[in-house]
């Protein structure tokens, strides 16, 4: 068993342990709170409800815009530490960058704040405050966490999810102890958790950035646009069931209730896969910077062997056990049945499989690619989701479908631009930008 673990740690990118325990927490911070909430809530359809259209929002608007951030800087930060320069100009410019975006945002909800209470939240204003505030949580702690990864300091990284995690759970659970029957104090909980995670390790990430050359505006958000519209069209394929439901069965409180319940147990892996994001797009871009090509598609081999193996351990028991787990861990109603379960965890793998894809094409600089990928895969699901039949077998078959057309798209995308990409794995090092399309030049230049 020791050999077996310590072949599959040789198999991850570097840092991917240190990051998993606080994955774990975190991931099991999402079922705690939704859990507690359906029991808590129990009762109350509609206060339920909005949790998860709520929950569904931060999951998938929230890391839309604010996850770009970190990845944009695990990429920069990696490269410069590669070239032996220090994270802090980058740090200081992305801190007024977030800032300007979560200004923007929260703009945005201010004055829209009517119209969306009386479209997703049943008129209560509350809830948009609470969203306004789990974006500001989102925005300061993807900032910290990117510039964390590119420095390698994952033990910090992992930290901070750990403490994030931790705090939904306590906070939740105390929601219930006190007898909180509201949807506002459940939803806060995705406002304080990350902000207080991120002051929590916010000396150690000081500590870890040392001075170094000015970083260009350019560098910093030449390609963040692209990349927020891939983002946020990749939130809507894994999380357009909920909202979609929403839309089309507003007073199906119970269905919407159930589907997402489904879809976070079906996104088990994913929660798992979230581990390996931060360190394989770091060791994507040392690799790349240092013209190390081997290793390079060794890594992403590695990765897609690794994302096959999560997708059947959590996808066989979310099909055979999942229409019985939802209503024991989520009081849902027994709405859905095994062959749901297996389509969502279905389009979960070709998701995982999206995502590794995704970060191989953005190391290349390829965020139009990335974005034209996802546009094909949004497109797929919006097609089936407006086919007339059952609401259910709509938005699910369109979440797989449409991940699985991501998935193929990226593959021909980087066939098309890399044909070499096949035969690189068994090459030396040499620099990748010259196998590479033309404009493919090393991160960092």
């Amino acid at each position: 068993m020791k050999a077996l673990l310590n072949k599959l740690s040789a198999a991850l990118p570097p840092g991917t342990v240190a990051v998993a325990g606080g994955t774990v927490v975190l991931g099991a911070a999402s079922y705690v709170h939704l859990g507690v909430a359906g029991h808590s809530l129990a009762g109350y359809d509609t206060a339920m409800a909005n949790v998860s259209v709520l929950w569904t929002i931060v999951m998938s608007i929230g890391i839309g815009v604010f996850f770009p951030i970190e990845q944009e800087l695990t990429r920069i930060v990696s490269a410069r530490a590669v070239l032996g320069q220090g994270a802090a100009p980058v740090l200081r410019r992305a801190t007024v960058l977030t800032a300007g975006i979560l200004g923007v945002t929260l703009l945005v909800l201010g004055l829209l704040a009517g119209p969306i209470a009386d479209l997703l939240f049943q008129g209560d204003r509350g809830l948009v405050a609470a969203l306004g505030g789990a974006f500001t949580g989102m925005a300061v702690c993807y900032l910290t966490r990117g510039v964390l990864a590119g420095l390698g300091r994952f033990g910090a990284y992992g930290a901070q999810l750990a403490v994030d995690g931790g705090l939904r759970i306590v906070l939740a659970v105390g929601c219930a102890v006190f007898g909180l029957h509201s949807a506002l104090a459940f939803s806060l909980v995705l406002a304080i958790a990350p902000i207080v995670a991120t002051l929590v390790t916010l000396p150690a990430l000081l500590r870890a950035v040392g001075p170094g050359e000015p970083i260009a505006w350019r560098e910093l958000y030449g390609g963040l646009g692209l990349l927020v519209c891939a983002t946020l069209l990749s939130q809507l394929v894994v999380n357009a069931a909920v909202m979609s439901t929403k839309l089309l069965a507003p007073d199906d409180s119970a269905l919407i209730a159930a589907l997402l319940s489904a879809l976070v147990l079906a996104r088990v892996p994913l929660f798992v896969f979230g581990s390996l994001q931060a360190s394989l797009l770091s060791g994507l871009t040392a690799a790349f910077t240092a013209g190390d090509r081997a290793a390079f598609w060794a890594m992403l081999r590695r990765i897609g062997v690794v994302v096959g193996a999560l997708g059947l351990l959590g996808g066989v028991p979310a099909t055979v056990l999942g229409p019985w787990l939802i209503q024991v861990l989520f009081k849902a109603e027994p709405v859905l049945g095994s062959f749901d379960f297996f389509l969502m965890s279905a389009g979960t793998v070709a998701y995982m499989f999206a995502m590794v894809l995704g970060q191989a094409l953005m190391v290349f600089k390829r965020h139009n690619l990335q974005l034209l990928c996802w546009a094909l895969g949004t497109a797929v699901l919006v097609g089936i989701t407006l086919i007339p039949g059952d609401v259910a077998v709509r938005v699910i078959v369109a979440y797989a479908l449409g991940s699985l057309a991501t998935v193929l798209a990226m593959l021909a995308a980087l066939r098309l631009s890399f044909p070499g990409a096949a035969a690189a794995a068994g090459e030396g090092p040499r620099q990748l930008a010259d196998a590479s399309s033309p404009g493919v030049g090393a991160v960092g230049k």
